[in-house]
């Protein structure tokens, strides 16, 4: 018993079918790339900042149409003996379209080559002996400034669409007037290759150059997101300790409350414990939050947070660093526990921030450090003059956050201002007020 033969294999395509196939792919691509334009009808340099630069294309395009339409009527009634009114018509139409160059470029050659093709078959009749054909002078300078046009304005695909049709039709009309023809053909059919291949490169360079100036706006943005974002972070790993330093304030007290407060009932001391009970739940929770906001290297920013009392301490280590700075500080506010912790710590950062951004932008310059408190907010100013030496080139990171940014984000923190800026002898000013109350960050 004989086994079934296996079915027959499908039959391959020959290798010029898939040649054939990716040609006519090619062909109708060239052909969509050449009838519709692949840019809206905006003239060049519309966004340009300036009225000036806005009009140049326009300005551009009527000096060449003033040029070349009354020459190109000249050298066709003179050169070749044309009729005065089909000579003003055929440089009309070779010329008059340069006017849409500036926002269709693919539109004016869509008129201007047929045009120009049409009046090279009506220069035949008037053609001496000296005289170029089939192109004349200036109809090839006016269709190599539409070959540059069209360069700065479409893809490469249009482009090379546009130079096969450009070669065709000189091809053409070279092959079928042989002794007519001297060489013009060609000649155009090289320079528009080249003004194509020049202005192509300098369209790419351009839009090269306009996506990096939008990446780097972009990385800029999302850079000044990321710094906003980190100094929030740092701004609520500090903050941590102030309010864990309450919460165990008030498991303390409501732990110790049975002990300490004689004659009560079991259900105010069943109410303490829960009070209890939920205070050391939620001093769990903080530290699992922190955990997720503290990043690996923040192991040193477990140290108690400063406040106003270190204040002098950071001032002399300014002064250290070669920046004159004086301290102007109420005695009462040096003592630790005299205002909101929330608010000492900010004061102490403002401050901090502040000195910081002397040492590196302002070096020797003499700088005034003044806190005070009318007893409803709390006022910190730091004042510095000119610099006295070289900006320094290397940021130094200390224990600061991120400048302006950290001293905008801890006033929003209590409700606050701040108002900074250039003095008028070369000097900044930082001026910050802290309300001592309980007003939300929120409102206005």
């Amino acid at each position: 018993m004989t086994e079934p033969s296996a079915p027959p294999a499908p039959a391959q395509p020959p290798p010029t079918d898939g040649l054939i196939s990716a040609g006519r792919r090619n062909l109708r691509a060239l052909g969509h790339a050449v009838t519709h334009p692949s840019h809206a009808p905006t003239p060049l340099f519309a966004d340009a900042p300036k009225r000036w630069q806005r009009v140049l294309p326009y300005a551009a395009v009527l000096v060449l149409v003033a040029t070349f339409l009354p020459v190109t009527i000249n050298v066709l009634t003179t050169g070749y003996d044309m009729a005065g009114g089909l000579a003003g018509a055929v440089a009309a139409a070779q010329t008059v379209p340069l006017l849409m160059i500036a926002h269709r470029p693919l539109q004016a050659w869509w008129i201007i080559l047929p045009a120009d093709v049409v009046g090279g078959l009506f220069l035949l009749n008037g053609q001496g002996p000296d005289d170029i054909w089939p192109w004349t002078s200036p109809a090839i300078v006016a269709y190599l400034f539409l070959m540059l046009a069209l360069a700065l304005r479409e893809t490469r695909q249009t482009l090379i669409g546009v130079w096969i049709v450009t070669g065709a039709a000189c091809l053409v009309l070279g092959q079928l007037f042989p002794e007519e023809s001297d060489g013009t053909n060609v000649l155009l059919i090289v320079l528009s290759a080249v003004v194509l291949v020049i202005g192509g490169a300098l369209r790419e360079r351009g839009e090269a150059q306009r996506r990096l100036v939008e990446q780097e706006t972009i990385s800029e943005a999302e850079r000044s997101r990321r710094t906003l974002l980190e100094e929030r972070t740092r701004i609520a790993r500090e903050l941590h300790d102030v309010v864990a330093h309450h919460m165990s304030v008030i498991t303390v007290q409501a732990d110790s409350a049975p002990y300490r407060v004689g004659g009560l009932s079991p259900e105010a001391r069943e109410e303490f414990a829960s009070i209890a009970a939920s205070a050391r739940e939620s001093l769990t929770e903080m530290r699992r939050l922190l955990s997720v906001l503290r990043s690996e290297d923040a192991t040193g920013e477990r140290a108690p947070q400063p406040g106003l009392d270190r204040l002098q301490q950071l001032v002399e280590a300014t002064v250290r660093a070669g920046v004159p700075a004086e301290l102007s500080l109420t005695a009462s506010l040096a003592v630790p526990g005299q205002l909101p912790q929330s608010v000492d710590l900010s004061a102490y950062r403002i401050v901090q921030e502040a000195l910081a951004n002397v040492v590196r932008h302002a070096p020797g310059a003499r700088t005034r450090v003044s806190v005070s408190s009318d007893g409803t907010d709390l006022t910190v100013l730091v004042v510095n003059g000119p610099p006295f030496g070289p900006s320094s080139t290397v940021e130094a990171s200390g224990a600061g956050g991120h400048g302006l940014v950290g001293m905008r984000e801890r006033v929003r923190l209590t409700g606050g201002t701040l108002d900074t800026g250039p003095l008028p002898d070369g000097g900044f000013r930082v001026a910050a007020r802290l309300p001592l109350g309980t007003k939300d960050p929120a409102s206005p």
